[in-house]
């Protein structure tokens, strides 16, 4: 904004100057003007002895000097920042016109001058300098006549479009030729506004365009602009969107990198980078302006994004370091091509301060590539009026301690000005001279009656010639359209490091994009397309490219990126962890590998193999009164029901098969029958001594063979259950998909739960009749004990049978069947060690115990006590008498 008003006000000041002279004076009889002052403007010039001069406008500094706000009158500012490749532009100019000099092929008889100004990169230098082209600085009227008095033919710029617009429009209004070799604004090709505009460098249209093919051509459909604030921005970011629009692709955010530093508008721009979901971004901006913006990225640490560029930054070294490269690394961009000129490097190896003390340009650049100050100097070779990235004003006015020598050599340095690799826009700067000195030669050998112009098809001549005249060739080099634009091709950059640790500009394709070798590639969209196992949900009132990605419900998958709808597996089939294809189910049992059901097998056997132990000293010591007490072939038939209660539970582990699912209950159940009514017959034993010790007659008597009627007939009972529940409802595999979706649980359908109930039922009344009996003949007294192991035990028992019902009844799969093999060896154990663990302790361990004094004990009668014992009961037996085995 700043610039643009400093424009107007030179604009104003120079039309005040013309039309009212000088304030103060009075009115002659022909009014004079005369310049309030002169424009600070710095170049070379080399005009004398020669007939024709081209002017030319070069970017030498980046910025002009703030102006001093307590000063009323305008004075031309001074500049700052100077810009190494900007004076390479420069010096490209003279030693083009050089050459051109010395062919005689072209302009044989008329050589070139040259008068060139900086332009500071600012508009308002643009403005000074074409006012100087068009008046001198000592005149009031354009006379196309330098300072020297030679004919100015046309000039070489601006570098920058803004530049160029600014300038063409004061030079457009006498048809001044001006051939630009940086602008590519496209407003630049409206003939009506800049009729003498031409240039060598392709205009933004072109640009636009192949960058949307860029974009199209990886599949970036989310992208960022971000656009410098003047013409070049403003009309480049203005066709790429619309070229984005029509290729149905979408802007994520457009912000503008403000020409002079503001804090707000440039914090602005970084977190529309910063917060955005968009990983590629085209940055519209000359390297001058975006120098401020590439610092703020790297002070806010923003890395993995991939800029696309625009060919007014993409090879400039100003950005391109290598301590930007993190930031930076793998730009793609626009370039014009590269091309080689002879000679140029050596022409600006030729440069010292020493050969004029008068060129300040010269003496800045050496100054600033050294680190040092000239002598008798008072141009600071480091002046800075930035205002630095806190916002603080931070002017630096200070000038070097050391001393140039002049004996610097130019070989140790490493910066813009000496780098001919990449000769792009210099070679702009050479064709754009070259155009206007093939359009002076054809001028020159123009033939009457075979001319251009009408009426008469007359000719033009040098040196007294109308700008308007002034036409284009393409002189074997370039090709100029009715617009002033030159058709061509892009090359496409990508920054790499190359092996000393600098920024390569790799070329990896063309505009055609035909030779593509592009790697880094970004992912950039508003939303990422849906990956496998997500469908795509629209976003209400967004652009098209916006949308959810939404996770596909369990037992749907989509297989295909961007699906709109998920698909249902089929039954056997559920959806893997990523949703994107279906898997078959994982089949869910307990397994004799994994290790809850290998610690099962091992309880198992342990526990039958203690068992086995037990009757093995059983058999050892039959004869002994402990273990002929109270029916000792019922304590063997215990011990085998226990054996096959505890292998049973093995049936229950495994991959379930028709088999073992009918063997495993019945089985289960039958061992249970077997074990309580082998017990029963003690406990009815016991109650019946019980009942002895508390009666006054001793006729109260139980043969030993009705108890094995009572085992007997529990057993048959069973039987017969077990039979009509295998014959007409039997268990069954099943694959249960109810409990989890994920897996298909294989169990056993138990069939029939009436008879699965009346089967167990059988054992639960033999269960309660045991504990009843037992626990009313616990208190016979004195030694004998065996009433009270076996209340303890089936009090165990029930208390094992009663936690399992819950617990059953809450768990799934797998786990439910170990909770009934728990419940199945816990009572196991709990029968074995409650019974038959403190027998076994006294049999081995205290055989003094094991006699018939000490097994038995003594009973109370109202009139007598009597003595139960082993020996007492079996005289007892003998003689049909009252007897009940009480010790076992």
């Amino acid at each position: 904004m700043a610039g643009r008003k400093e424009c107007l006000v030179l604009g104003f000041l120079v039309f005040l100057w013309a039309a009212l002279g000088i304030e103060g004076k009075e009115e002659t009889e022909e009014q004079t003007c005369r310049l309030l002052g002169k424009f600070d403007l710095n170049g070379f010039v080399d005009a004398r002895n020669h007939s024709l001069v081209i002017g030319g406008l070069f970017p030498v500094h980046s910025r002009t000097i703030p102006a001093n706000k307590s000063i009323l009158e305008p004075v031309s500012a001074k500049c700052e920042g100077f810009n190494f490749r900007g004076f390479r532009w420069m010096k490209t100019m003279i030693h083009t016109i050089k050459g051109i000099n010395e062919r005689k092929d072209i302009l044989p008889n008329i050589t070139l001058g040259y008068q060139i100004f900086d332009t500071c990169f600012t508009i308002s230098k643009s403005v000074e300098a074409a006012l100087v082209f068009l008046t001198r600085q000592e005149e009031n009227k354009p006379n196309f006549r330098n300072s020297t008095g030679a004919f100015l033919a046309g000039i070489v710029g601006a570098g920058g479009s803004s530049l160029s617009v600014t300038a063409s429009r004061i030079l457009g209004l006498y048809y001044l030729p001006q051939v630009g070799y940086a602008s590519t604004c496209s407003v630049l090709s409206d003939k009506n506004q800049f009729p003498s505009y031409l240039r060598t460098v392709a205009s933004d249209k072109f640009q636009s365009d192949a960058m949307v093919k860029l974009i199209q051509h990886f599949g970036w459909v989310w992208v960022g602009t971000i656009a410098a604030d003047d013409d070049y921005g403003k009309y480049g970011v203005k066709i790429f969107e619309e070229k984005m629009e029509s290729a149905n692709l979408c802007i994520a955010f457009s912000e503008i990198i403000p020409e002079v530093y503001s804090c707000e508008k440039m914090q602005k721009a970084v977190d529309a980078v910063k917060n955005s979901t968009a990983r590629v971004i085209v940055l519209y901006v000359s390297d001058i302006d975006l120098s401020p913006f590439v610092l703020e990225i790297v002070f806010h640490n923003i890395t993995d994004r991939t800029w696309i560029a625009s060919e007014a930054w993409i090879t400039s070294a100003l950005i391109a370091k290598p301590e930007y490269f993190p930031y930076f690394g793998g730009s793609i961009g626009f370039a014009v091509p590269k091309a080689d000129i002879p000679g140029l490097k050596e022409f600006l190896y030729d440069v010292h301060p020493g050969k004029d003390p008068n060129d300040v340009l010269t003496i800045e650049f050496w100054q600033t590539a050294f680190n040092c100050t000239w002598p008798n100097s008072s141009f600071p070779y480091n002046i800075d009026h930035r205002m630095n990235m806190t916002g603080k004003d931070d002017r630096l006015h200070a000038m070097s301690d050391k001393f140039c020598t002049g004996e610097e050599n130019l070989e140790d340095l490493k910066n813009t000005y000496l780098d001919v690799s990449q000769l792009r826009i210099t070679n702009n700067v050479k064709q754009a001279v070259y155009s206007l000195a093939y359009a002076l030669d054809r001028l020159s050998r123009c033939e009457e009656e075979r001319g251009p112009y009408f009426p008469g098809n007359t000719c033009a001549y040098i040196p007294d010639f109308e700008p308007w005249q002034f036409t284009t060739h393409n002189g074997m080099r370039i090709e100029i359209d009715e617009n002033g634009d030159v058709s061509g091709y892009y090359d496409i950059l990508n920054w790499q490091l190359d092996d000393n640790g600098e920024v390569a500009f790799v070329k990896v394709g063309e505009y055609t994009f035909t030779d593509s070798k592009f790697e880094l590639l970004p992912h950039s969209v508003c939303t990422d397309l849906c990956r496998p196992g997500t469908q795509k949900g629209i976003r209400h009132g967004e652009p098209i490219c916006c949308f959810d990605c939404i996770p596909c419900a369990d037992g749907h998958v989509s297989r295909e990126p961007g699906q709109r709808e998920c698909e249902q597996c089929g039954e056997d089939y559920w959806s893997n962890a990523q949703k994107n294809k279906c898997v078959l189910k994982e089949v869910e049992f307990l397994a004799y590998d994994e290790a809850l059901g290998f610690t099962l097998v091992i309880l198992s056997i342990f526990g039958a193999l203690v068992v086995l132990a037990v009757t093995i000293v059983y058999v050892l010591y039959r004869h002994t009164p402990l273990v002929s007490a109270n029916d000792r072939e019922l304590s063997f038939l215990i011990q085998l029901s226990l054996v096959i209660m505890l292998l049973s539970s093995m049936l229950f582990i495994g991959k379930p098969h028709h088999w073992s699912c009918v063997a495993r209950q019945v089985t289960l159940a039958m061992s249970f029958s077997l074990c309580l009514s082998c017990i029963l017959g003690k406990t009815i034993s016991l109650f019946l001594a019980y009942r002895i010790s508390k009666s006054k007659t001793r006729f109260i008597s139980i043969c030993p063979l009705y108890r094995k009627i009572i085992v007997l007939i529990s057993v048959l009972v069973e039987i017969g259950i077990c039979t009509a529940y295998l014959v007409l409802e039997p268990p069954r595999v099943f694959k249960n998909m109810q409990s989890q979706n994920i897996k298909i649980i294989l169990e056993c359908d138990e069939g029939s739960i009436e008879f699965l109930c009346s089967m167990f039922g059988i054992d639960v009344f033999l269960a309660l009749l045991c504990f009843l009996t037992t626990f009313v003949a616990r208190q016979l007294p004195d030694n004998y004990y065996e009433g009270k192991c076996i209340t303890f035990g089936m009090l165990v028992f029930f208390i094992i049978w009663i936690s399992f019902v819950p617990a059953y009844l809450s768990t799934k799969g797998k786990f439910k069947v170990a909770v009934e093999i728990f419940a199945i060896l816990a009572s196991s154990y709990g029968l074995l060690g409650c019974i038959f663990a403190p027998k076994c302790f006294i049999i081995l361990l205290r055989p003094k115990r094991n006699t018939d004094e000490l097994v038995g004990g003594r009973v109370f009668t109202i009139e007598n006590s009597i003595r139960l014992t082993s020996a007492s009961v079996s005289s007892e037996l003998n003689n049909t008498m009252v007897s009940a085995v009480v010790d076992d």
